[in-house]
């Protein structure tokens, strides 16, 4: 990709930074240069209200009793007053002119002096056969949580759900929901829980704390899903079924790059930026899970909050006059109150192996490659210090590499 260092235009500074969206890296990032410049005008554009929560919460709200208005901890008005920036909420962007260095909006056209998209990513949904195909709940925004309240609160009594996909998201949600008093079966193709993050010793950990709780695995590839009464009766590949009052998707995100690739920026799976955050059009940036950042082994996402919180930082210093590269943050956390796990995967196509280690009761995995190099671990009940001395030794290796 060939990205354009110059500004969108001569007089930039003359015209507003435009954020397009509301979620933790558009607010992020709109604190962050708050921090840095009190005066450049700043204009966030979102097609939502503007509510400010943290996604993560959505994982494990139930048990603590939580409804989606307790999960907002700001309005638009609120925050909009705060850090001296305007807020157009409702507002749907439709269309980036970056030759005129504009976008089109429900609201009429606006310029920019620089753009950010912080579009997010949308939780993936499966695709279903059957006439209950669209009763399934894929949990990625705010509303999604409201769904579901409503959805088990209508019940009134516990429920059983079926979890498609036992990664972290699946796993979260199904240690929440048992701990809410609910009946759990989490569905998975593969035999083991977060088995493409974790080796085996690990994924068992994680099940053993879990044996007091209402949660079942069970291997397959869900299909079909129809309406069995009051009930939804999901088709497995195998030819078997398993009925549940409620089916919640839990099978990763898709970056929303759409709005950008119809506009001609340069797209693979998110918004392809460079080390800096700088896209293919100039004075165009984007941030977040929407992002996709080019690498010395191709184009790698950054999801988790510790990476986006990272990538606000830059991307303000950079946009404050400072040209400042985006860190990677690739440590992912398991929010498990019985078996938390920190984990930073080794990169996909790395030859190696795992090797455990038990220290001070908890499990250590470090991933080495052929050569002996420290590639990627995870950790159970891992510990800020030992954390730190794993990515001192993991950036050591790269470094060396």
């Amino acid at each position: 990709m060939t990205i354009q260092h110059s500004p969108a235009r001569p007089s930039a500074r003359d015209f507003p930074i435009v954020i397009v969206g509301a979620g933790m890296a558009a607010y992020a990032l709109a604190r962050e240069l708050r921090k840095r410049d009190r005066d450049t005008p700043l204009l966030l554009v979102t097609a939502d209200a503007g509510t400010v929560y943290a996604k993560p919460l959505l994982s494990n709200a139930l048990a603590a009793g939580r409804d989606a208005g307790q999960l907002a901890s700001a309005g638009a008005a609120e925050m909009a007053a705060v850090l001296d920036i305007t807020i157009l909420s409702h507002t749907r962007v439709t269309g980036i002119d970056t030759a005129a260095c504009a976008i089109d909006t429900t609201q009429g056209r606006i310029g920019y002096g620089r753009l950010v998209l912080a579009l997010g990513a949308g939780a993936r949904r499966p695709q279903l056969q059957g006439d209950a195909a669209h009763d399934v709940i894929a949990v990625g925004h705010l509303d999604d949580y409201a769904l579901l309240r409503r959805r088990l609160d209508a019940l009134g009594r516990p429920a059983h759900i079926a979890i498609l996909g036992a990664g972290l998201a699946g796993c979260e949600f199904a240690e929440d929901f048992a701990a809410a008093g609910h009946r759990v079966t989490l569905v998975d193709p593969a035999r083991r829980l977060l088995a493409q993050l974790v080796p085996p010793p690990l994924s068992l950990a994680l099940l053993r704390a879990w044996r007091a709780l209402p949660i079942a695995v069970r291997q397959g590839h869900a299909q079909a899903v129809q309406r069995a009464g009051d009930l939804l009766r999901l088709q497995l590949d195998d030819g078997s079924m398993l009925d549940a009052d409620l089916v919640l998707a839990a099978i990763g995100s898709r970056p929303n790059a759409a709005l950008a690739r119809e506009a001609g920026l340069a797209t693979a799976r998110g918004i392809l930026v460079d080390g800096y955050g700088r896209a293919s059009a100039p004075g165009v940036y984007a941030l977040g899970d929407c992002a996709e950042y080019e690498s010395g082994a191709g184009t790698l996402l950054r999801p988790g909050v510790a990476a986006l919180q990272a990538a606000a930082r830059a991307l303000a210093a950079t946009l404050c006059g400072t040209l400042t590269p985006i860190e990677d943050e690739p440590v992912l956390t398991l929010k498990s109150p019985l078996c938390p796990i920190a984990v930073c995967a080794p990169a996909p196509g790395t030859h190696g192996e795992w090797q455990l280690a038990h220290e001070d009761q908890r499990s250590i995995a470090r991933f080495v490659d052929d050569g002996g190099v420290l590639r990627g671990f995870a950790l159970t009940r891992p510990a800020p210090a030992l954390r730190r001395a794993l990515m001192a030794q993991l950036d050591r290796a790269v470094a060396v590499a």
